[in-house]
């Protein structure tokens, strides 16, 4: 899988990234949610996962064509946090040269989110 860098919402040691891929998909990642309370109310499946991202990192979307302002919070978005940021649940990203391509902290993970998902989102 090829990534196309699309965005950052970076602060040190935080570096929630939006990238395109050339599987018609995007992969997002952010940081690994720990809180019981929200954990609680998600169902995943076996190959899925869970990242936080603040809400801001989807205005990258334009980039790749899209309005970049979610409207519809729906999956997959599974839930917004008390702070405004958004829970995305997606695939797992497994595939070794996708991972080669981007700088993960031990406190983030990445998930992949279908391109029609997404647009679903904004509303494009």
């Amino acid at each position: 899988m090829h990534l196309t860098f699309l965005g950052k919402d970076s602060v040190p040691d935080q570096s929630p990234t939006l990238y395109a891929t050339d599987q018609d998909s995007y992969v997002v990642q952010g940081w690994i949610v720990t809180d019981p309370q929200i954990l609680a109310t998600i169902t995943v499946s076996d190959d899925e996962t869970v990242v936080e991202v603040p809400a801001t990192l989807m205005a990258h979307l334009a980039k790749d064509g899209l309005a970049g302002e979610v409207v519809n919070l729906i999956p997959p978005i599974v839930h917004v946090a008390q702070n405004g940021n958004f829970i995305v649940r997606g695939r797992r990203v497994g595939d070794q040269d996708a991972l080669g391509q981007m700088s993960i902290p031990d406190h983030e993970t990445c998930v992949e989110v279908s391109r029609p998902a997404v647009v679903a989102l904004v509303g494009s």
